[in-house]
């Protein structure tokens, strides 16, 4: 049974204005294993679509073309892609070897398209060019080589999966006469040994080396005449397992293809790297110095301690936005008579119930609730030391929220014993010896001014008030005064004395959960949290445009790369590389210059976070850049993503190039 079979095979061509153009006209002929047959015609005879419509390289013919019995035209892809990797090796006139690629890899690359471990594909690789006399040079790189040295490896790349057919194009049409004979006479001794050996030539002198000679003109064979019979000597076939190739033999390629750029791919990656690098950056930024900020309002707080507040203050804003959008000045006025009642403490929206401490005495883990008091007040309340006076701009009560950090000197004062608190502003303005000096308090209380006597028995400079003038005193003095003028007073702020501190973060939300508010200080510092994070994402997102830049950058490489290995990619589909196989190599690129990027972009990240949390840490005692690992994932993420999808396009169009289109490439 002849090992190809060609039946009355016709290939036509479309032609620009119309019509077709007849390139095969009903070729038929067979071919046996150990045949050196020599396909000779001028140039448009037909002899290169022949043997492209044989390769397998375009299969849009008439008639058939038998294959152990099957037309290939009725091929699944499938198989198509098996009788490039294991029945049909290529050898070209102009080489086509890989530049950047050694000569084991080159000769070894129809085994990588094959999945085969790296180890069996090398070995193989090795013992081939030892067989075509390049034992010494099997580690440079094909532009150190001569053109028969060069044809050689082209010879040793057809043979690595062992195949039945070997189709030779103008194998000699780049050598000299004695390089030729060379060429020539290690093609013969490979159909010797048993492969169909198919000669695509214009030269008589070469076709002489052949035992059979096939004339084609126009397209159909003129003359099929047998020559000197070859001195056969069969030889072991050599067992190749033929797979398909894996996403990690596609990485490991895709790498060596990079390396043969890297100055190029290094300065792709830097440019990407510094879009990552400002986005992380901005991220670290943002969260640093809303940390910082956090940070700086809570340092002096108890951590027992949550401090609750019946309303918030965003809310009253939402309700006076609301009442202005409306546009009645009579609901306006009113709602922001409610806000400042609600900021001088004599609102009763803003006072707690007996229901409302009931609920908050009711959450988990809460050991104490401790009522307080807490009004704004615009000269009303004044201290008076001689001739001195002090404006105290907060009205307090005593709580346990106050940390021991905050007291500056003295203590706190006692229930009962007329001791007031005020802040290291108010005391130096009154004396610079002000504790133990009895001072006069006038306070506004209801619609009176109260005169009383107090003695000054310690001074705070509380975290995040800066030096607003502030008076403190016990909930119950506070409480007698109220009543001695013929008021009540009603906690409009409570502290909750949590059992452990791990508890006061839960505390604090299930008293949210109950409507209540946090702290004035924690409402502040979630407002300044939000303004921070709105600048954050606005600054992110400018940053973030240089990343478009650098995917059309990634875009324009990988096209340029398309280009640069047009030939490349015509080989790779010669020797049996599926449409998915160059997809996932130009992929991997892709995948590498955004892991690259994202890993250059981290790094640079890291270092101007040294430098910029070393210069704030001097000047401000504050690290203002705080690179979270999840910021960093998060940059090598966005960096992989971008890339790959910049590498769609490239890749599905090095994909889609017609194999024969490509080898002719120059």
């Amino acid at each position: 049974m002849p090992v190809l079979e060609l039946k009355d095979v016709k290939k036509y061509y479309k032609m620009p204005g119309g019509g077709q153009y007849e390139a095969l006209r009903g070729v038929s002929a067979k071919f046996d294993a150990g045949e050196m047959v020599a396909i000779v015609g001028e140039s448009g005879s037909g002899k290169s679509t022949l043997m492209n419509t044989i390769g397998g390289l375009d299969s849009d013919f008439e008639g058939a073309i038998l294959y152990e019995g099957k037309n290939l035209r009725d091929f699944s892809q499938k198989e198509m892609v098996n009788y490039h990797k294991k029945s049909i090796g290529f050898i070209f006139q102009n080489f086509n070897l890989i530049p950047h690629l050694d000569l084991i890899d080159n000769v070894s690359i129809a085994m990588t398209l094959s999945n085969a471990e790296v180890k069996v594909r090398r070995q193989r690789a090795m013992e081939l060019l030892e067989q075509v006399g390049l034992k010494e040079h099997m580690y440079k790189k094909p532009d150190q080589l001569s053109g028969g040295q060069k044809q050689r490896v082209a010879i040793a790349r057809a043979l690595a999966n062992d195949p039945d057919v070997i189709i030779a194009d103008e194998p000699t049409g780049a050598l000299d006469a004695e390089t030729t004979d060379v060429i020539l006479n290690m093609i013969r001794d490979i159909a010797a040994s048993g492969k169909l050996v198919l000669m695509v030539t214009h030269s008589d002198k070469v076709a002489s080396h052949c035992s059979r000679v096939l004339r084609i003109d126009r397209g159909q064979i003129v003359s099929d005449q047998e020559q000197k019979p070859l001195d056969h000597h069969p030889q072991a076939r050599t067992e190749v397992k033929i797979q398909q190739m894996s996403w990690f033999k596609a990485v490991a390629l895709a790498f060596k293809n990079m390396k043969a750029k890297m100055s190029r791919n290094v300065l792709v990656a830097t440019g990407m790297g510094i879009g990552i690098m400002s986005v992380i950056l901005m991220l670290s930024l943002g969260k640093g110095v809303t940390s910082y900020v956090s940070g700086q309002m809570t340092t002096y707080s108890n951590p027992l301690v949550a401090e609750i507040q019946k309303t918030s203050s965003q809310k009253m804003r939402q309700q006076g936005m609301q009442a202005q959008q409306t546009g009645n000045s009579a609901a306006l006025a009113k709602q922001q008579q409610k806000n400042m009642a609600s900021l001088s403490g004599t609102s009763s929206a803003s006072a707690f119930s007996k229901k409302d401490l009931k609920k908050l005495q009711k959450i988990a883990h809460v050991k104490k609730l401790q009522k307080g008091y807490s009004a704004i007040s615009l000269g009303s309340n004044q201290l008076k030391l001689g001739k001195k006076t002090a404006s105290m701009i907060y009205l307090k009560t005593v709580n346990d929220g106050i940390a021991k950090s905050e007291i500056k000197k003295g203590r706190l004062p006692k229930a009962g014993k007329n001791e007031v608190m005020i802040d290291s502003g108010s005391a130096d303005n009154l004396s610079k010896k002000i504790l133990g000096k009895k001072v006069k308090a006038s306070l506004q209380i209801g619609t009176k001014t109260v005169t009383k006597t107090v003695k000054v028995v310690g001074v705070y400079e509380a975290s995040g008030s800066g030096q607003v003038s502030t008076l403190l005193l016990p909930y119950s003095d506070l409480a007698k005064i109220f009543k001695d003028n013929g008021l009540t007073l009603k906690p409009n702020v409570v502290y909750l004395t949590a059992t452990d501190k791990q508890y006061t973060s839960s505390i604090k939300q299930a008293a949210k959960d109950k409507g209540f508010a946090g702290s004035m200080q924690e409402q502040m510092t979630e407002m300044f949290d939000s303004i921070l994070n709105v600048l954050t994402y606005v600054l992110t997102a400018i940053a973030a445009v240089s990343l478009l830049v650098s995917a059309i950058m990634i875009l324009v490489v990988l096209n340029i790369s398309v280009v640069e290995r047009t030939q490349e990619i015509g080989v790779m589909k010669a020797l049996g590389a599926r449409r998915k196989d160059i997809r996932r190599i130009f992929s991997s690129e892709a995948f590498l210059l955004g892991l690259a990027s994202g890993i250059i972009g981290v790094a640079l990240t890291w270092l101007l976070s040294l430098g910029i949390n070393h210069v704030t840490q001097s000047a401000f005692k504050a690290t203002v850049v705080s690179l979270t690992p999840q910021y960093a994932l998060t940059g090598l993420v966005i960096s992989i993503v971008i890339s790959m999808i910049a590498g769609i396009l490239p890749a599905n169009h090095a994909s889609k190039l017609d194999p024969v289109e490509a080898l002719r490439k120059e």
